[in-house]
């Protein structure tokens, strides 16, 4: 009753009330500097937020080298003038190592750590005990279920998904998912907010890998399939996708630069789900090289080799 009747009440504020001008990143690594990268260089005060000083200070560097390219390409005839956005973009940041603190008074924390479902609602009932009632929270999740990281707080209502595409500030997309249990306020200020980063946002809703993943997971673990049935090599399976299809990498490239490891990860909790779904069948290949720590070029080899 208590909860319906919080929803009650948030409902009745304004939708400007939902306006969203600082947000707290949580989780230093390459998604959440993009998400604090971004949301800066667009004029949200930003804190960014990792474990530790020496992660944040990485973190800071990434940021710094990345609008300078940035700042060199929009700025090109105006150095001056690129020099001052990349000064006023990470003047909008700071760091810190107490997330606690760093949500008392934010609108909207993004949730960007490791892809782990009690982690995640480990962290989210912790944050949800120091933000004020108002502070929506949202994760950056490509796969996991949003509900079921809500179900560990009080704001239900205030509480959806920001799916940002690796890497953050050249990808234009953003899927933004809502709940059953997501306001439509909620909905619109996170709509809206990806607007304002200069992104494009699509609508989900909070099933299984939302629309990207869900379509493009089960796409390159069938292209795996089909050369372990022999029906093609990883080289002319990626040479008929770009060419047939006119896709700018083939399964086998994009497996290699998504991360073994991490389409897994993902393709595992599918099946445990519904084990049933031949779509979420699990590949042999794939787990005896992740197995062997061939995770791609982030290791030097994954289906391929990377010098």
């Amino acid at each position: 009753m208590a909860f319906f009747t919080h929803r009650f009440l948030r409902s009745m504020s304004s939708t400007n009330s939902l306006a969203i001008k600082h947000i707290t990143v949580i989780g230093g690594g390459l998604m959440g500097a993009g998400i604090a990268q971004v949301a800066a260089a667009t004029g949200h005060s930003v804190i960014l937020v990792d474990q530790a000083e020496d992660i944040l200070k990485k973190s800071l560097k990434k940021i710094g080298d990345s609008v300078g390219r940035i700042s060199k390409k929009k700025f090109i005839d105006k150095p001056e003038a690129g020099a001052e956005f990349v000064q006023q973009t990470l003047q909008k940041i700071s760091t810190s190592t107490d997330p606690a603190s760093a949500v008392g008074n934010t609108d909207l924390v993004v949730e960007a750590i490791v892809e782990n479902v009690n982690v995640k609602q480990e962290l989210f009932k912790k944050l949800d005990q120091c933000a004020p009632e108002s502070t929506i929270f949202a994760s950056n999740t490509s796969s996991l279920s949003i509900g079921e990281m809500a179900s560990a707080t009080t704001r239900l209502d205030r509480f959806g998904g920001l799916h940002f595409f690796n890497p953050v500030p050249l990808m234009k997309l953003v899927e933004v998912i809502q709940t059953p249990e997501t306001s439509q306020q909620t909905f619109e200020a996170l709509m809206n907010f990806t607007k304002a980063l200069g992104k494009k946002p699509v609508a989900c809703k909070d099933t299984p890998g939302f629309i990207v993943n869900r379509l493009l997971v089960p796409y390159m673990l069938e292209a795996v399939r089909l050369h372990e049935r022999g029906h093609g090599s990883k080289e002319d399976i990626d040479v008929a996708m770009k060419l047939g299809a006119g896709y700018p990498m083939g399964p086998f490239e994009l497996l290699d630069y998504v991360g073994l490891d991490t389409s897994k990860f993902i393709i595992d909790g599918w099946h445990k789900m519904d084990p049933d779904n031949p779509l979420f069948a699990p590949s042999a290949l794939l787990n005896k090289l992740v197995d062997e720590g061939k995770l791609g070029k982030k290791t030097g080899e994954g289906f391929y080799k990377y010098s």
